[in-house]
């Protein structure tokens, strides 16, 4: 029964996208195109109305008593609703945020979804007191709008949510987690039926409604899947989503040294950097498709991996992610500390001779 309703979630998501389209038009949904945007054409954005109907089909056919369920509904609902709002009158950024804030409380508050300790790896464990709200607020919150910074590119958020649902997935069968099982799986086909029409060249954006939606379910699915672990463990969720964490923490890096609001948008994001280092739309999409891939396979091989296994891994990771960040000069033309440090090493053997 359970895979009919991932193939009629899948199928709802197809059939219902294009009169979602046709509601976008109607209703002034439009994403019109400006200085650091890619495309050039007025396009509907209210696609992930289509993600959310699906999702809320899937809801109605599956069984579930789990306590955090109904919150669950209650807050995705209170998100839909902001990037509706959004996608049709453009809110402003701290009203977005209060409704982020009331979604993630309503999961935390009422559903008891926190993170309230973490087991250190060599005994001991941390626990976070008054913090643990907080902890877990902020990681909703977090997740949920680094999605949403990388809708840049047609089909780019919603491809790289889906390889981080299929992460989430996998890692909830192998600790046998059916409730995460069920719900990731539910969000899943729906984003990929979407996908038909938001691939390049896109029909539709999924808009606010979307990435706010895929951004909350993605940060809720993972704290539901790994909260209360160890502190190596507790990496598995930030590495799953190392595409848009990444992406959002060297914007802040970059908007701090260029002295810059955090708030500020600016045309410097990996997918602009792709672009400017000379490749298509397609292929830097898929490309992070890749990297967000790779990011997927190294969480599932660390949840495997003994304790200096997985620093190892971590150390490893850290340097390829500084490497091609300064190599793309996500951060800046002149960002390149460790590039400049092996070409120094790589020099001064050869001026010895």
């Amino acid at each position: 029964m359970f895979y009919v309703t991932l193939i009629l979630c899948f199928l709802c998501s197809i059939v219902i996208t294009p009169f979602v389209k046709k509601l976008a038009f109607k209703i002034g949904a439009m994403d019109r195109p400006n200085q650091r945007k890619v495309h050039h054409k007025i396009m509907p954005r209210l696609g992930g109305l289509a993600i959310y109907i699906s999702f809320m089909l899937g809801m109605l056919l599956i069984d579930t008593s789990k306590s955090v369920h109904i919150p669950l509904l209650v807050g995705s609902f209170v998100i839909i609703v902001a990037g509706i709002l959004d996608d049709v009158f453009e809110l402003s950024a701290r009203v977005k945020l209060m409704f982020q804030i009331v979604a993630a409380l309503i999961v935390i508050l009422w559903g008891g979804a926190e993170v309230s300790f973490i087991n250190l790896p060599f005994g001991g464990r941390v626990d976070f007191g008054f913090f643990t709200i907080p902890v877990t607020l902020l990681w909703i919150v977090g997740v949920t709008n680094a999605i949403n910074l990388i809708d840049g590119l047609d089909g780019l958020a919603a491809g790289v949510s889906s390889i981080a649902l299929i992460t989430i997935s996998g890692m909830a069968i192998l600790m046998g987690n059916t409730y995460v099982i069920a719900i990731s799986s539910i969000v899943l086909v729906s984003t990929l039926g979407f996908l038909f029409y938001n691939f390049y060249p896109a029909k539709i954006f999924m808009g606010d409604t979307g990435a706010l939606f895929l951004g909350y379910m993605i940060s809720v699915m993972s704290l539901l899947g790994f909260k209360n672990v160890t502190l190596i463990s507790f990496i598995v969720p930030v590495l799953i989503l190392g595409v848009p964490i990444s992406d959002t923490f060297f914007a802040i890096l970059r908007r701090f040294l260029n002295k810059q609001p955090l708030s500020a948008p600016d045309k410097s994001h990996l997918h602009h950097c792709l672009l400017k280092a000379g490749f298509t739309h397609r292929q830097t999409v898929l490309i992070i498709y890749a990297i967000a891939a790779f990011f997927g396979l190294s969480a599932l091989i660390f949840s495997q991996a003994k304790i200096w296994g997985s620093i190892l891994l971590i150390v490893v990771i850290l340097l390829l992610i500084e490497i091609f960040v300064e190599a793309i000069g996500l951060v800046g033309k002149d960002y390149r500390p460790l590039l400049k440090m092996i070409r120094g090493i790589k020099i001064s053997p050869a001026k010895n001779r």
